[in-house]
């Protein structure tokens, strides 16, 4: 049984940091809707529903869920190839479809098995692609689309190339409001003085100061003043029949149409898989240290993109750009992800004038700072500080997310770490030692619990390099499996090659037989008698074949 949770336990708290995702989530919304192609109000639509149904319905305590960065280039194509935005909608409902399925069939437990130096290289990953992007609208540059997170961008830069164009495109009052919004977020939970004001997110104060200065710099004439296209820019409907026209329903009619449902298995799957990878890095953010089901998040996300299709909006998935300024602003629990939805539709509705005036700089600056706790200094060090085994698949990781995209960083990431953890495996089948003794040397060698195929090169080696005249000793006492293969292996050396280079061999706590299945039956039950008609086949006496199961 799921234990109950109070969702009005820590109120206080869950509301200030779903104020502060609620800011982090506006732009973001409209941006990414702007690079998928889709009405930038169908972005809004996503957040909410992301907000308040998945919210609700996810058993995750972090993680915020809303309209993400790595569909973009899946949703342009798509709503391009299927002509319209409302049979696309169709396809998103086949996408939660999926995902309720997938929930079913419990195929959330796949998470279980991502390296957690590959999920903090994500992580860091996405924490630098979030630096570079934002950097140019802090300084006032803001000619790409706010969602466009990919390396190469859609004007042929990329994100290196841009930081260099925006310098011949400084605007100085965005550079002022960036200066002042990055002093307060700094300053804010670290100056004594402003402990009383704590429950005030900083983002809030950076927010309200920085529409404030541009509005002094507007009505004082100034050459500093932040003109529209440096805002944020939400529609504002005049009507309520304007607000129904920007609301578009799914044309079920595509359901024939077997590229719908293509589309939807595609996105399915990506936001399936992006989803477990930020619930997995969520939990790994949360103080608390608790666990999501993620076979229930996969449920939630499946309704959610259900609804959120019927409504006009995007396809979603959990973000962790969302759940990290979530965490950093101190949530408790789910609550905070509600918040930050119902904030979203109250503030569309209302007060869109007002949203219209923050500056994108002061979002930006935002999103920097929670770049950097992505990819801070400390995360380097400490995975270096664990060796090339976990340094590499971690540095590896980072730089193809930053490069490519985010699964394919992460696939890179966990081959090269099944690669070495192969590695390891093959080093770490046996242990070597050399004792000196006046009569000769004795070499010792004890084989690990489990002795596989994968670990026949390296025993091989190692018996290849035993000089002559030696004194060997291979024990096998915590061996619980050895493979065929490996016992040919010892075999032959101990028949074979010892006796042609006379090396004395004593074999201890082989055991007579080795069945994998533990069944008589099994073709796996190796048996003494099997040693022994193969000994005769090399005309070894019966005798010394005993001796490889004596103690």
């Amino acid at each position: 049984m799921s234990k109950k949770i109070n969702l009005f336990a820590n109120l206080k708290s869950d509301f200030a940091s779903g104020l502060v995702v609620f800011l982090v989530a506006l732009p973001l919304c409209l941006g990414i809707a702007m690079a998928s192609g889709a009405p930038l109000f169908s972005g809004i639509i996503s957040g909410v529903i992301g907000g308040i149904v998945v919210g609700y319905l996810s058993q995750s305590h972090i993680s915020v869920t809303g309209p993400a960065a790595g569909l973009t280039a899946i949703i342009l194509t798509a709503i391009t190839d299927l002509g319209a935005f409302d049979v696309f909608l169709t396809a998103v409902f086949i996408a939660g479809l999926i995902q309720l399925g997938l929930g079913f069939l419990k195929a959330g437990s796949i998470s279980n098995y991502f390296p957690t130096n590959v999920i903090e290289g994500m992580l860091a990953g996405i924490g630098v692609i979030i630096i570079l992007k934002q950097i140019p609208h802090a300084l006032g540059y803001d000619t790409d689309f706010e969602g466009d997170q990919s390396f190469v961008q859609h004007d042929g830069n990329n994100s290196f190339t841009a930081l260099f164009e925006v310098f011949n495109h400084i605007q100085l009052g965005a550079v002022i409001v960036t200066a002042v919004s990055l002093v307060i977020l700094i300053s804010w939970d670290k100056l004594s003085f402003l402990k009383k004001l704590k429950l005030i997110p900083g983002a809030l104060v950076a927010v309200i100061l920085g529409i404030i200065l541009n509005e002094w710099f507007i009505q004082s004439g100034s050459a500093l003043a932040i003109s529209q296209e440096h805002l944020v820019n939400l529609p504002i409907p005049q009507s309520f029949e304007e607000f129904k026209a920007i609301i578009v329903t799914p044309n079920f009619a595509g359901i024939m149409n077997p590229q719908v449902w293509v589309v939807g298995l595609t996105i399915a799957i990506v936001a399936s898989i992006e989803t477990l990878l930020c619930i997995e890095a969520s939990d790994r953010m949360d103080v608390q240290k608790r666990y999501t089901n993620t076979n229930v998040e996969l449920k939630a996300q499946g309704i959610g993109n259900m609804v959120s299709s019927l409504l006009g909006g995007l396809p979603m998935t959990s973000v962790v750009v969302r759940s990290s300024a979530n965490n950093n602003a101190g949530a408790k629990s789910k609550m905070s992800a509600i918040i930050h939805g119902f904030l979203l539709m109250i503030s569309v509705l209302s007060i869109p004038m007002i949203l219209n005036k923050i500056p994108l700089a002061t979002l930006a600056t935002i999103l920097i700072l929670v770049g950097y706790k992505l990819a801070k200094p400390a995360t380097f060090i400490h995975f270096w500080e664990k060796g090339k085994y976990q340094f590499v698949p971690f540095i590896a990781t980072l730089v193809a997310v930053v490069a490519t995209d985010l699964l394919k960083g992460v696939l890179l990431g966990i081959v090269i770490s099944v690669i070495f953890i192969l590695r390891g495996n093959l080093k770490r089948a046996y242990s070597f030692k050399k004792e000196e003794y006046v009569d000769g040397d004795i070499i010792h060698i004890d084989l690990a619990q489990e002795v596989s195929f994968l670990n026949k090169a390296a025993i091989k080696l190692t018996l290849n390099e035993i000089p002559e005249n030696s004194k060997v000793i291979i024990n096998a006492h915590d061996t619980v499996y050895i493979a065929h293969d490996i016992l040919d292996l010892i075999r032959e050396f101990k028949t074979t090659r010892a006796i042609d280079e006379n090396i004395k061999v004593k074999l201890k706590g082989f055991k007579k037989a080795y069945d994998l299945e533990n069944t008589p039956e099994s073709p796996n039950h190796v048996t003494f008698e099997h040693y022994y008609d193969v000994a005769k086949r090399v005309m070894v006496k019966k005798e010394k074949v005993s001796e490889v199961f004596q103690n």
